[in-house]
């Protein structure tokens, strides 16, 4: 027998989550209105989780929740109540992003199970150990890895604990995943907080090659690819699509679930996918798992091409033919949405109606049947009932009902029984009464609908501690039969008091011709390291040992070999101090004893974060992301014996992408990209909104391609409002051409912001007016 694939669908709002179980879904993934990284999503409120929870397992469904957002300061108290609360339900999982949401769940919250989303862009082996060590169970894969890469991270994923899974179908995204800042810089929308305001779809002014939307993908679709990704050992397909209706939802996870069962019953994949075409796509390609990245990927309209598509026929307003294809499509789309909510409405997410039988007599205990819908259960009271109320002076002993120890009572601890009850503590049992001490019963979950008490004597009396002993093992039994963990408090973070001299200045550069700086400066050195280390790990060896002054910097990402080639670079420089942007790259460091900065792609945005960095990795510093804002940074406290880093001035990078950015812009003699392409290609083009704001298209040698922002960033502000805070600050001058003009060598420049830091008056206005135009705009928004 085949080992079965999890089918993994989406849920945006309540509708789609019940047509992903209609349709055969094996879990589905949703977010809460906060905390999630898809805001254009109408998501769903917590008081409706637990009534999804009981549909979906009793239809053989999971549930996970994200929460894969990097998450500020001021958001963790009302995060930490919202854990508190998800700890005593029934999910399945969480999906998240935080490195301080990591630390915090793998440290106060254990019993829930953690996902690591998408938006940590987890492409080599190291980052998978780094992960484990955060106690992750399941890591969601690049979207960028062929299959041969994804065989091999899920060997090792299930080598340290990790199941992998995978985006079968949905929207491709032109960067790689959380190091995407176009929505973030140009709308003040970041991706990383699930607000993407999706600018790679817009139109642009038509480029050389006459394209208008030149940034924007097909949608993935692996759907002929089953057998290869069940030969991988993926534990979980997934389907991307949070943003879209119950119509979407059911059709593509009903094709792929009839797509499993034929793999699974016959040992065979369909190869007509014609149902796919009927609801929302952008056409389809599998180019990235295939490892056949070509122009073909693109397409030149963001928009729905069902209709061209599934009627096969070009665009012809006139064309009777294509006019009755249209209104085929749409009334075979009708019928598709009756058919979906015709199943979806006998799906129910109400609360579980309780019903409640009470019986007793005087000196015999109160019993209490309780009823769902799914199952009944009897519970006993510990004392018996008297006819005695506040006012009377009790003259009967009560007796303990024999009966097993109650899991609810403490250990060491007995029930009172009637001689030891303050008879005052006692309460009568009329309806109302009940109806009022019964009432927290009624949750998110469940709601008394009948009481019935036509077999409970009148006039009886039980004390307030019986009767809530006897709720609270009925809330036990409804929950599972586990106890409620009680909720942890927000862990208290002291500001501790740090004297920090004049913040240090460092320099960054990708050019060998630049190590001059080295001699004719005091600033630090850091060199920025390629993405294609392959063929360049024995010379950029050779460089660092003769260089020892030199820090190397790691990029974000270093697929396949180029990480293992990165690797072996840093065990043989075995340098005093690295900075990276791989979170794999952190993880070897770690383990060899390498003091490491995490660098600003790592997001770091709060002190939970750091905290996570320094007692799980030995982590020496970090970068805090020019994403956030002054009131933002304000609510760091960094760990004791940890440096902060910033950069002020720096190109901004939008995104960083896989695939050739060339193609559909000025063109390339080539039509598939291929390992030569990151080696060797050097080029530069640029694209324009049409707001009329250019982005810059950089292609360099060994790095995949990047879109710059077309000014600068430069933040001198920082400096002043942050004193004894930062114990370095950077500037990148790297050779990145952009519309902000430099009037000085990089010398001069290393000296004037030399001269900024020492506190030289002036100084500020110095840099501004050489280096200009610039912006500091998300220091001022923030995210």
């Amino acid at each position: 027998m085949k080992r079965e694939i999890e089918l993994l669908a989406p849920g945006g709002d309540l509708d789609s989550i019940k047509a992903a179980i209609a349709a055969g879904a094996d879990a589905v993934y949703c977010g809460l209105i906060n905390f999630n990284a898809r805001t254009r999503a109408a998501n769903i409120n917590f008081e409706d989780l637990n009534g999804i929870l009981n549909l979906a397992h009793g239809n053989n469904c999971k549930v996970f929740l994200t929460l894969n957002i990097i998450i500020v300061g001021s958001e963790f108290p009302a995060l930490i109540k919202l854990l508190n609360k998800l700890v005593n339900t029934k999910i399945d999982g969480v999906i998240i992003q935080d490195l301080g949401l990591f630390y915090l769940l793998s440290r106060y919250f254990k019993n829930l199970e953690i996902h690591a989303s998408t938006q940590l862009n987890t492409h080599n082996k190291g980052q998978i150990k780094f992960l484990s060590k955060l106690t992750a169970s399941r890591v969601n894969l690049s979207r960028e890895l062929n299959i041969d890469q994804i065989k091999s991270l899920t060997l090792v994923g299930q080598q340290h604990n990790i199941l992998t899974e995978v985006f079968v179908h949905g929207s491709y995204c032109i960067s790689f995943s959380g190091i995407c800042y176009l929505s973030s810089v140009h709308g003040g929308r970041s991706g990383n907080r699930g607000r993407c305001s999706q600018p790679c779809r817009d139109r642009y002014l038509t480029t050389s090659e006459g394209k208008n939307f030149p940034l924007n993908l097909k949608d993935n679709s692996a759907y002929f690819d089953l057998q290869k990704i069940s030969d991988a050992g993926v534990a979980s397909i997934k389907i991307e699509g949070r943003i879209k209706k119950s119509d979407y939802v059911y059709t593509v996870v009903n094709c792929w679930r009839k797509q499993l069962q034929g793999f699974y019953d016959q040992n065979r994949v369909n190869n007509d996918d014609t149902d796919l075409y009927k609801v929302f796509n952008r056409g389809f390609s599998d180019a990235y798992l295939t490892g056949d990245i070509d122009k073909n990927m693109f397409i030149d309209n963001p928009r729905d091409n069902s209709i061209k598509q599934f009627s096969g026929i070009t665009e012809d307003s006139a064309n009777k033919k294509l006019l009755a294809k249209k209104n085929q499509y749409y009334e075979d789309k009708a019928i598709i949405s009756t058919n979906v909510r015709n199943k979806i409405k006998k799906l129910r997410v109400e609360k579980i109606p309780l019903k409640l039988t009470l019986s007793g007599s005087c000196g015999a205990p109160l019993t209490i049947c309780v009823k769902t819908p799914y199952t009944s259960f009897v519970v006993i009271s510990e004392t018996n009932l008297t006819k005695t109320g506040p006012s009377e002076n009790p003259d009967q002993q009560n007796r303990k009902p024999t009966g097993g120890p109650d899991p609810m009572v403490q250990d060491g601890k007995k029930a009172a029984d009637g001689r030891n009850n303050n008879h005052k503590n006692k309460t009568n049992l009329n309806y109302n009464v009940l109806l009022k001490r019964l009432s927290t019963l009624n949750n998110s979950e469940y709601y008394i609908k009948k009481m019935d008490l036509k077999n409970l004597e009148k006039g009886l009396f039980i004390s307030f501690k019986s009767l809530n002993l006897i709720k609270k093992r009925i809330s036990f039994t409804l929950n599972g039969s586990k106890k409620a963990i009680a909720p942890v408090e927000l862990p208290f973070l002291k500001r501790q008091p740090v004297l920090i001299p004049r913040p240090s200045l460092g320099v960054l550069i990708s050019s060998r011709k630049d190590l001059y700086l080295c001699d004719n400066s005091d600033a630090d050195i850091f060199f920025q390291l390629p993405s294609g280390f392959e063929n360049e790990c024995v010379d950029l060896t050779n460089l660092f040992l003769k260089n020892k002054r030199v820090v190397p910097w790691f990029p974000s990402v270093l697929m396949g070999a180029n990480y293992d080639h990165a690797v072996k670079f840093l065990q043989q420089v075995q340098p005093g101090c690295i900075v990276t942007d791989n979170a794999g790259i952190a993880y070897e460091a770690y383990k060899n004893k390498i003091p490491w900065i995490a660098g600003p792609f790592l997001n770091m945005v709060n002190s939970f974060g750091l905290l996570c960095l320094k007692e799980k990795f030995n982590c020496s510093g970090a970068f805090i992301s020019n994403e956030i804002s002054k009131r933002q940074i304000k609510k760091i406290i960094p760990p004791g014996n940890f440096k902060l880093y910033y950069s002020i001035y720096h190109p901004i990078l939008l995104l960083t992408s896989a695939q050739c950015l060339l193609h559909q812009v000025i063109g390339c003699e080539k039509n598939k990209m291929d390992e030569q392409c990151i080696q060797s290609c050097n080029k530069s083009a640029s694209i324009t909104n049409l707001k009329d704001v250019p982005l810059l298209i950089k292609k360099t040698k060994g790095n995949y391609h990047c879109i710059y922002n077309n000014i600068n960033y430069l933040n001198t502000d920082i400096v002043h409002d942050f004193s004894n805070f930062f114990s370095s600050f950077f500037i990148d001058l790297r050779n990145i051409e952009t519309d902000t003009i430099i009037g000085a060598d990089k010398i001069r420049i290393i000296t004037l912001f030399n001269e900024f830091l020492s506190g030289k008056p002036d100084s500020a206005n110095k840099l501004k007016q050489m280096i200009h135009p610039s912006t500091n705009v998300q220091y001022i928004k923030g995210i």
